[in-house]
């Protein structure tokens, strides 16, 4: 199966894997696309195998990532999801050889991970089985998994600011959200509305909408974040099993 390159000539005429049936997620799905029309002049990627499915790779030069990272010369992979009857067939490691081709005249390549499969992360496992090594971490269970390309090359860090695990608005639930994924925009701005009020507890949403919001982020994550009372709770978009153990 060929893999696919996204660009501005062919992402109207092409899936981007997620949400792809999901109605209710519509108004996210276009507003991922039109983020990545920007993003492809910045030296994004989305690379997928040509199936109907969750089979894909979006990574960027770190001088463009959103992340709050600091380095030069490497690749970042923003997200790698291999789903379902995909799995196990070699696909993972398709599209990882294509982001190390693309990285060939740089350092290498990091991703953001965690110390266990996590939704919405790339696989601890598989980073580890194709060379990754963890580079650096932040509070409460996020790491940093490095690969060089050039020996002699300094791998890149979190930014201090993005190490402390907590957010500074200590009042009821605050969310960070951007429209770097298709389901966001739905599950932050109606699910999580709708139980705060429920709930009758305050609440913060804060959209990331550049390179520099996503730079100060308090965790080292910018798809989707919920804190309660000022500590993370989830990176998930369904948040009333998490929160319910702490809202009474």
């Amino acid at each position: 199966m060929e893999i696919v390159k996204l660009t501005d000539q062919n992402i109207q005429d092409e899936h981007i894997c997620c949400a792809i049936s999901d109605k209710k997620c519509n108004s996210g799905y276009e507003k991922k696309k039109s983020w990545l029309k920007t993003e492809f002049r910045n030296g994004y990627h989305f690379q997928k195998v040509n199936v109907r499915g969750k089979v894909f790779i979006e990574y960027v030069p770190i001088e463009n990532s959103w992340l709050p990272l600091t380095g030069k010369n490497f690749i970042v992979i923003n997200c790698f999801w291999v789903s379902g009857q995909f799995k196990g067939k070699g696909n993972g490691k398709k599209l990882l050889r294509q982001c190390l081709k693309d990285a060939e005249n740089l350092d290498g390549i990091v991703a953001v991970s965690s110390d266990r499969k996590r939704p919405f992360m790339s696989d601890p496992k598989f980073l580890k089985h194709h060379g990754f090594e963890i580079i650096d971490e932040a509070a409460p269970f996020f790491k940093l998994w490095g690969l060089k390309t050039t020996a002699n090359a300094s791998f890149p860090k979190f930014m201090d600011t993005a190490k402390s695990g907590t957010c500074p608005d200590n009042k009821g639930i605050t969310a960070y959200y951007s429209n770097t994924c298709p389901f966001t925009d739905y599950y932050t701005n109606q699910v999580l509305r709708a139980y705060a009020k429920k709930k009758k507890v305050p609440l913060t949403i804060k959209h990331i909408k550049n390179r520099e919001d996503g730079q100060k982020m308090p965790i080292p994550w910018i798809i989707n974040s919920v804190f309660y009372k000022g500590q993370l709770v989830t990176l998930e978009m369904k948040v009333d099993r998490h929160l319910d153990k702490l809202i009474k």
